[in-house]
């Protein structure tokens, strides 16, 4: 309980930290580069191509027609460039938030390692690839566990526990491999994620419930359209600063137990380790020289 505490107060001091913040707010920069970017090269294409299918949709023919008598005015002109605001927007941003996912978790461990463990080995444990593959299949399963699950979710007090929990797990199995993935050995990592499995199971599951709680703007930008604009960059924010809170607590739980670990299998170590041999030695040849000239000087 103390180390689950003590990181979780580190996790929410580091988020105050410049760079943190920094870090937290790149993913607006890469949406309005991605925005700007498409936007100049596909903007009138897909207003065209979209006004071209409102217009084509049959069941939706009469409806256009009966609300220009009421407006005076071409709807499907007016509405095209919403509907690819509206849905290009979740694109951009998914894909904002995974290309500064994959760089703030391990930037965010390594700000931890600098300031609380300078000393601590890394033995490299794990590859780029290898991390990347196990949170691949981590995410699919995790994928499939909510498919399968979603019938249950009708049930009213099941909906508000197996989402967090499954996204819960997910963060689980994903931070706390990365937060090892440099300084922990393969040996290492399975002995310290088999020890703190329930723990680390806690900070995921509350990560997945604050995970949620920007879910609140997203949907107020999509039911309010007027502050559109205004309310999804600050739902963005939210989410990569809880993205990096989530790093920093695994990082600070999982590289404190991991120096605790060796701190104790050092402790259990013989005193005359291999550091003492040669003193060892030239300790035994002492004795062994005063042993023989005895031995010469006796009768």
């Amino acid at each position: 309980m103390r180390l689950l505490l003590d990181s979780f107060w580190r996790a929410v001091a580091y988020c105050m930290l410049p760079r943190v913040i920094v870090l937290s707010l790149l993913p607006l920069a890469l949406m309005v580069l991605l925005a700007a970017g498409l936007g100049y090269f596909y903007w009138d294409a897909a207003v065209a191509w979209t006004r071209e299918a409102l217009d084509a949709w049959p069941l939706l023919s009469s409806f256009w027609a009966w609300i220009g008598r009421l407006f005076s005015s071409d709807v499907t002109a007016a509405l095209a460039p919403l509907v690819v605001v509206f849905g290009v927007t979740p694109l951009i941003v998914v894909l904002s938030l995974l290309i500064v996912a994959g760089f703030m978790a391990p930037a965010l461990t390594r700000l931890v390692a600098e300031r609380r463990f300078p000393s601590l080995e890394q033995k490299k444990g794990a590859s780029f690839f290898g991390s990347v593959l196990r949170s691949l299949g981590a995410t699919v399963l995790a994928l499939i566990a909510l498919v399968v699950s979603m019938p249950l979710w009708l049930i009213p007090p099941l909906v508000l526990i197996l989402p967090p929990l499954i996204w819960g797990w997910l963060t689980y199995r994903v931070m706390s491999f990365d937060a090892l993935a440099e300084h922990a050995s393969p040996e290492e990592r399975a002995a310290l994620l088999r020890a703190h499995r329930l723990p680390l199971l806690c900070i995921g599951v509350l990560c997945g419930y604050l995970g949620a709680a920007p879910s609140i703007v997203w949907a107020s930008g999509l039911l309010f359209a007027a502050a559109f604009f205004a309310l999804v960059p600050i739902a963005i924010w939210i989410y990569t600063l809880v993205f990096a809170f989530s790093a920093l607590w695994f990082a600070h739980y999982c590289l404190d137990a991991l120096a605790q670990l060796r701190a104790q299998r050092a402790a259990l170590q013989p005193v005359t380790g291999s550091g003492d041999a040669p003193a060892l030695e030239a300790a035994e040849a002492t004795e062994a020289n005063k042993a023989a000239l005895s031995q010469w000087g006796s009768p």
